[in-house]
């Protein structure tokens, strides 16, 4: 044998002994009780870091999302409430760039920073339910979640539910378990917490009261001090934003009935369908890759060639299985089921608007919920290679997302909505009212998916005035424009622009009026042109 075939062939064995030797760290960090939180940790931060870079360059042509900016603009005043919603994501928000300049780049890292920690709590969940090995698996199938890296995006009450509601779970099950006055303490705060991001966590709140009746160690449990400890530290703790729903009138409420109440049964059905499939399609990746995962397991090529059902068969078995706490898996899995069948039943009965983005904060159980089935069994292996599915797809994202972003802009290069350059226009009218009064810029008035990017934009990021609306956010007033002045931004295709005009005529009748177009070039491509109808409304004297 020539010394070429040696050297190949000891490199070979090395490469593969490396391999192994790696796969086994990894699996080792997965479930050793004192290194397991380290490693989720950093694959969060890992996870955070890789998309907040990808949705940079994905999102490079584009300004934020209104929802983002209205965000922002909320966590300018700390109040007990924000017109539509409660006010934690506001506060969040407002915290979060009180350290980070008002950027995209920021959104979208606090947007990542809010996902990667519901990952870190849905893996604190698993821990309770699987063993440390199912519940690694777990973890990266959330991060394969579309929710945890495209459709994540945005910042707003939504995505903060991928905390609130993970804690308010991980809440209860702590206190499934130990039963304790101190435990319902923990599940009556993370229940306040839940609902001071949006009231759509009732969904979530009514499926673990249901877990709780239905459950066959229900009596255990309601015969402890936990629950109605929950109850009342839930409503003392909820005392003070009850008291701003109060003073506010149930605006909250008020919007929700307006926007959301829908008689077209046609249309409704459509929705509800449409939110079904969107919801199961977006599930059916982490499931798919998690099932790839599990079928690579060495020797799977073997297999392969000899017997390939055995892939899929070999993973499921009979018998006892210590790895998975069948009493706290009923839990997962009643509220699961509840959460995934209620709403839909809920819109067609009552004829409810149903947005696919209501899905966003439900469906984080579905991979613990395959995970804790007890025939299921996982291989080590199955651990390193979702996770290397994950780098590798997250790797190969970052790669192309500049040719993506490119794709997106030539496909839909006519759509203002997306790639109307509201951020420049921003600029121009700071500029505008500088030059006019020599002031700041103090308050804009119009809809909200019109002027909350400019509150986010501009230099002097005025506060947001919906005159239109009911549920105005509180954080400026009628008053406020008539001593500081206001610009009026609306756009002249929207069937609301004569009620506008009526209101800055009854508001500031020497308003100066002009029409202002803005364009954004994006890499030497040109965006779209976009016309606006401006007030100038002067400061009162």
């Amino acid at each position: 044998m020539s010394t070429t075939s040696i050297s190949t062939a000891g490199a070979r064995a090395r490469t593969r002994l490396s391999y192994n030797r790696f796969r086994a760290f990894l699996v080792a960090c997965a479930t050793r009780p004192e290194a397991r939180l380290w490693l989720v940790i950093q694959f969060a931060i890992l996870h955070a870091v890789l998309w907040t870079f990808i949705l940079i360059n994905l999102k490079a042509a584009q300004d934020v999302h209104m929802d983002v900016a209205e965000a922002w603009g909320w966590g300018q005043k700390f109040l007990w409430g924000y017109g539509k919603h409660p006010p934690l994501s506001g506060w969040v928000a407002g915290l979060w760039f009180k350290a980070l300049p008002a950027a995209d780049w920021a959104t979208y890292a606090l947007a990542m920073t809010t996902v990667s920690v519901g990952m870190v709590i849905c893996w604190l969940i698993a821990l309770r339910v699987v063993d440390a090995r199912r519940a690694f698996l777990v973890v990266v199938m959330i991060a394969l979640y579309p929710i945890f890296n495209f459709k994540g995006f945005k910042y707003n009450p939504d995505l903060l539910q991928l905390v609130t509601l993970p804690l308010l779970v991980l809440a209860y099950l702590n206190a499934f378990e130990k039963r304790s006055w101190q435990s319902g303490i923990l599940l009556g705060l993370a229940g306040a917490l839940a609902l001071m991001t949006k009231y759509w966590v009732l969904t979530m709140i009514g499926a673990i009261g249901l877990a709780a009746l239905i459950h066959r160690d229900r009596l255990r449990f309601l015969s402890s001090p936990a629950p109605w400890v929950a109850i009342g530290t839930m409503v003392a703790a909820m005392i003070p934003h009850l008291i701003w729903l109060a003073d506010a009138h149930f605006v909250p409420l008020t919007y929700a009935g307006d926007t959301y109440s829908l008689k077209d049964k046609a249309q409704l059905h459509q929705l509800v369908a449409g939110y079904v499939l969107h919801n199961f399609a977006l599930l059916a990746l982490p499931v798919a890759l998690a099932a790839l995962a599990m079928a690579l397991v060495p020797p799977w090529v073997k297999l392969l060639l000899a017997a390939p059902l055995r892939i899929v068969t070999r993973a499921w078995a009979r018998g006892a299985n210590a790895g998975v706490n069948v009493s706290q898996a009923l839990n997962v899995w009643i509220v699961q089921v509840i959460v995934a069948v209620g709403p839909p039943l809920g819109a067609l009965a009552f004829g409810i608007y149903m947005k696919t983005d209501w899905g966003i904060s439900l469906f984080f159980l579905v991979p613990l919920a395959l995970v804790a089935i007890p025939t299921l069994r996982v291989q080590s292996a199955a651990l390193f290679n979702i996770a290397a599915i994950w780098l590798v797809l997250s790797a190969a994202t970052l790669a192309a997302s500049p040719w993506i972003a490119a794709r997106e802009m030539a496909a839909n290069a006519g759509n203002a909505q997306i790639y109307g350059a509201r951020s420049e226009l921003a600029r121009e009218l700071t500029q505008a009212w500088h030059s006019r009064f020599g002031t700041r810029w103090a308050v804009v008035a119009g809809t909200m998916e019109q002027i909350q990017p400019l509150v986010f934009y501009s230099p002097d990021h005025p506060s947001a005035l919906l005159p239109l609306e009911a549920w105005d956010s509180g954080l400026t007033s009628r008053d406020d424009a008539r001593k500081y002045g206001f610009i009026g931004v609306f756009d002249p295709t929207d069937g609301r622009l004569p009620a506008f005009e009526k209101w800055v005529s009854d508001a500031a009748p020497n308003a100066e009026r002009i029409v202002m177009a803005t364009r954004r070039f994006t890499n030497g491509k040109a965006g779209p042109s976009m016309s606006w109808n401006i007030y100038f409304a002067p400061p009162g004297k």
